[in-house]
């Protein structure tokens, strides 16, 4: 699959990460703090907010929900575009104890 290529109607790429057994799919949190479960309908979409080192699966949105239910998904988020930056400490580093003397 390539990135310019179109995914039928009903199916979504979805990101997931490395389990115990398998691949896992990841799960986040609406602004409200909910959990959902992400679909791209591209993986333009995809890398566009998670990168291009994201592994992924396709999977039908039935079968995504039905998945993700029984872990609190309560919700199918798709293409989503607004992504936080990845978090960057701006505090200064800790003086070394052997310096204060």
């Amino acid at each position: 699959m390539f990135p310019s290529d179109p995914l039928p109607p009903g199916l979504l790429l979805v990101p997931v990460r490395q389990g115990p057994t398998g691949c896992v799919a990841r799960l986040f949190r609406t602004p409200l703090g909910l959990r959902t479960v992400v679909g791209f309908t591209s993986e333009h979409r995809l890398i566009a907010a998670l990168g291009p080192a994201q592994r992924w699966i396709v999977l039908a949105e039935p079968a995504l929900r039905a998945l993700t239910a029984p872990l609190g998904a309560v919700a199918v988020t798709v293409d989503p575009r607004w992504t936080a930056p990845p978090f960057r400490d701006h505090r200064p580093a800790p003086t070394p104890v052997a310096a204060l003397s």
